[in-house]
């Protein structure tokens, strides 16, 4: 096998970034035909080295071989021509445009001066059925479930002629049903000889998908392994010093005062469409309420309109005995709601500002952030260095601009900023998205010690997991609407799965 010409071999890669050394002479060695995943904690390094191999950015020192042959990648366009493709954890696709559109924007065939749309469709199919992965082409986006979109995404780097397939958390968004449809599909890319690179944080997920994982830490690749020869808790320790944590919370902590009260919240869309249906339930003090939900079933616009960034449409939202529905995002965040946004580029974080900035964000108007009408600057900084030494955040100093951090770095500085200022009820969406299992430890470990101080929470996550483990209340939404109301201590999360696609529903009573 050593004598055998590499797919890709990375040799010596070195990235450095002002303050930090994100890669030090990485070495990644890939054969042909193989899933090759790589994992390590937030920081490892992982982002940047796959960054590099794509094009994305340039290497300070070391060479990279695709195919034997040394390659220099300038764009993501050189490395597309090089037969290498990128699906990234958020989707870049156009939900207005059909699929069709979107897997040939950017690469469509010509008949003399217009776009050859039956050739098109022809190699979409072929590409469909050789590969698994059923599509129609002529389908919007909008209209497609999580899964469907990510098989478009495949199609679209496969259509651009790629052998070598980097898949960057492809599961994050995906139900259990789902992830057994993708690991099915990109066994048979490999069958064909299609190359995979697969990071992810999820390690039974690699165990089960992998022929080799190369674990990295601190910038470097510390080892490579079979998943024949490997545990789940050995790969843990490798990636992050310790035994892989588990979410369960089993004692209950839920006080008889209810703290937070949705009712009868309808939400609709600019142009009427219903969003948020009819949504009824409570959180009482010591609770975490998860909801469950495949991604676009409204959990996002609820959690909005909870925050007052959505207007209602009917209904009410309630602090304690306070009715807050007329309150703007600001008073409902003075009055002690903190909220982990979905997006965290968007929604959470100003990304050219530095760090004790972005911990001021949503809490300026409080100690230690204000003096009167004045920003208190010393009294930000102070809190942000608690921020980041409490949770966690790997960073130079307080002044880097966030947008300089990993993007776990910047999740557990969005969750730190939330958790310090003491919050009354925290609405948390996918507060551990994208970060590793050691600061997922941390996270959990807050959220569990606040629920013991009397917090609230509404938790709401894709790791289904997470959810099982850390609800005391389990609801399911689908298309807007609570279908169903389980029992976290019972469940599975591949009976969760069948609410979550509709596939089975309950009365919910509120």
């Amino acid at each position: 096998m050593s004598d055998a010409v590499a797919a890709v071999e990375l040799d010596g890669i070195t990235k450095r970034f002002p303050g930090v050394v994100a890669n030090d002479a990485v070495k990644l060695r890939v054969m042909p035909g193989e899933v090759h995943a790589v994992i390590g904690e937030n920081g490892a390094g992982k982002s940047t080295l796959m960054k590099i191999l794509y094009g994305m950015q340039r290497p300070d020192e070391g060479t990279i071989r695709v195919g034997g042959k040394e390659v220099h990648f300038r764009s993501p366009k050189d490395a597309i021509a090089a037969g290498i493709g990128m699906v990234h954890q958020h989707f870049m696709l156009a939900d207005n445009l059909t699929v069709l559109e979107n897997v040939v924007l950017g690469s469509e065939p010509t008949k003399g001066i217009v776009i050859d749309v039956a050739k098109a469709e022809g190699r979409i199919k072929e590409l469909s059925g050789t590969y698994g992965l059923p599509l129609d082409p002529d389908r919007l986006v909008e209209d497609l479930a999580v899964g469907e979109r990510q098989r478009v995404e495949i199609i679209k780097v496969l259509f651009r002629g790629a052998r070598i397939l980097i898949l960057d958390e492809p599961t994050a968004v995906l139900v259990p049903h789902e992830v057994d449809d993708l690991f099915n599909h990109l066994r048979a890319l490999k069958e064909e000889g299609v190359t995979i690179l697969f990071i992810s944080h999820k390690l039974e997920e690699v165990l089960a998908l992998a022929d080799t994982i190369t674990v990295m830490r601190g910038g470097r690749t510390v080892a490579t392994v079979k998943p024949e020869g490997v545990t789940r808790g050995q790969l843990a320790e490798l990636m992050v010093g310790s035994e892989l944590p588990r979410p369960e919370t089993r004692e209950s902590t839920v006080t008889k005062d209810v703290i937070l009260s949705v009712e009868d919240v309808t939400v609709k869309s600019f142009d009427g469409r219903v969003l948020v249906e009819g949504v009824t339930f409570s959180v009482h003090r010591g609770e975490v309420v998860g909801i469950a939900g495949v991604q676009g079933n409204g959990q996002g616009e609820l959690i909005e309109a909870i925050m007052g960034l959505l207007p209602l449409d009917r209904g009410r939202v309630r602090l304690g005995e306070q009715e807050i529905s007329a309150w703007g995002t600001r008073e409902r965040r003075e009055a002690g709601i903190g909220y982990v946004p979905e997006d965290r580029t968007e929604q959470g974080l100003l990304l050219p500002s530095p760090v004790w900035e972005n911990v001021m964000l949503g809490h300026q108007t409080s100690r230690p952030f204000s003096h009167g009408p004045w920003v208190d600057a010393a009294g930000a900084r102070q809190r942000a260095e608690e921020v980041v030494k409490e949770f966690g955040v790997r960073t130079p100093g307080v002044d880097v601009a966030v947008y300089a951090l990993s993007g776990g770095n910047q999740q557990k500085l969005i969750v730190g900023r939330e958790m310090i200022a003491g919050p009354k009820v925290l609405i948390a969406a996918q507060p551990t998205r994208g970060i590793d299992v050691g600061a997922q430890a941390a996270v959990w470990d807050q959220i569990r010690r606040a629920r013991i101080e009397g917090l609230g929470v509404v938790l709401i996550s894709a790791d289904l997991e997470e959810l099982i483990g850390l609800s005391d209340s389990l609801w399911v939404i689908f298309r807007g609407r609570l279908v169903a109301k389980l029992d976290p201590q019972t469940v599975t999360p591949e009976e969760l799965g069948v609410y979550m696609t509709g596939a089975k529903q309950e009365a919910a009573a509120g």
